[in-house]
């Protein structure tokens, strides 16, 4: 992440590391990183990590949907990277938990869902992109 900031971004995020995540494998790590300058010159360093529960299904556009919601979320807490990465983590579960209930009904039982049937729901997931329960907690480092 430092080698990112060196070459200018203020704010870094790595989603779905494959580091071991301290709860198990069950779980995906992100790492964040927001350095700004302080008025005296001085620069200031805030790191968290967000470990999320994996999701057994395979899903398209949610790190264009993460990215969406990580800079909005960004944008409106600018100076806090743990709250904007709790509220991005936990609308994607929201997403992702409704999706896949969904998939698996329209599926029927005992059978896995398709890639059509998998399409994000992020129409009925209004309310939770807007304002996501926090159902995911960062860790400052």
């Amino acid at each position: 992440m430092d080698m990112l900031h060196a070459m200018g971004p203020e704010t870094v995020v790595i989603t779905s590391s494959d580091l071991q995540a301290p709860l198990g494998n069950d779980y995906l790590i992100a790492l964040g990183s927001h350095r700004k300058t302080k008025a005296d010159g001085t620069k200031m360093t805030q790191r968290i990590r967000v470990e999320s529960p994996k999701v057994d299904a395979v899903f398209v556009g949610t790190g264009d949907l993460f990215a969406a919601m990580l800079l909005a979320w960004t944008h409106k807490h600018p100076n806090n990277l743990k709250v904007a990465c709790e509220k991005t983590v936990s609308a994607m579960q929201h997403v992702l938990q409704r999706t896949i209930k969904s998939a698996k009904a329209q599926a029927g039982e005992g059978n896995k869902p398709n890639s059509a049937q998998l399409e994000l729901r992020m129409v009925q997931s209004k309310k939770d992109i807007e304002n996501p329960e926090i159902i995911v907690k960062a860790t400052v480092l």
